[in-house]
């Protein structure tokens, strides 16, 4: 598998440390070097900042768990693991050898939310500042938080460092459920079903672009071109 290039990585990535939250209750023997050695492998290849830094998505996240699963549970080696990746990125859904009727994406799906603890964990917070967050609408009100929220939270941590809290963000909380407003009445004014497949990527389509327009507006705002 070849290394990621280095470009511009996508935010709500989640950093080593971060990946090692994640996981480590799962596999407490997971560490830094493990990460790094599975790269070298071949059997994860993470995005890499423009300095260098690995950065992991839910999918790289979830491809070190199945490895690490296949390994601790299955006794597989990392050849016979590398083929179990090979039939996934393939696209079809392989057996795991000597485990009767279980196939991989039974263990991709198995952990794909994070409970508050885990939560706080991943992004060096406590349920305060996560309750703060959730009272002001800036995240969901829930028991179990989806794998995006790590990234979010962690953007509101570092915000809250340089004096802006989550109650200073509730306007931007409006200011985004108005635009999903407007960009919801420009699907539909497409003949799109609310709600229908088509509807949601066109919707998130439009998201994309407006968040390049906003970025502009900002970056001109500050001088930078």
């Amino acid at each position: 598998m070849a290394a990621a290039p280095l470009r511009a990585v996508p935010a709500g990535l989640l950093s080593i440390g971060q990946v090692l939250a994640t996981l480590q209750e799962e596999f407490a023997d997971l560490t830094p070097s493990k990460l790094r050695f599975l790269e070298d492998q071949g059997l994860v290849a993470p995005e890499r900042t423009k300095s260098g830094y690995r950065k992991f998505s839910q999918e790289h996240v979830e491809r070190v768990r199945l490895v690490l699963t296949l390994q601790r549970d299955h006794y597989l080696p990392l050849k016979k693991i590398a083929e179990v990746l090979e039939e996934l990125d393939a696209g079809r859904d392989p057996v795991i050898p000597g485990a009767s009727q279980r196939s991989a994406s039974t263990i991709l799906s198995s952990k794909q939310v994070l409970s508050s603890d885990e939560l706080c964990r991943a992004t060096a917070t406590n349920k305060r500042f996560l309750g703060e967050a959730i009272a002001a609408g800036l995240l969901p009100a829930t028991e179990v938080f989806p794998f995006d929220s790590i990234a979010q939270l962690t953007a509101l941590v570092k915000l809250a460092q340089a004096g802006l809290t989550p109650r200073h963000l509730r306007s931007l909380r409006i200011a985004a459920e108005r635009e999903a407003e407007m960009l919801a009445q420009a699907v539909s004014s497409r003949g799109e079903k609310q709600g229908s497949p088509s509807a949601v990527d066109g919707s998130l389509e439009l998201v994309e672009y407006l968040e390049t327009v906003r970025s502009g507006v900002l970056r001109r705002k500050f001088g930078v071109l």
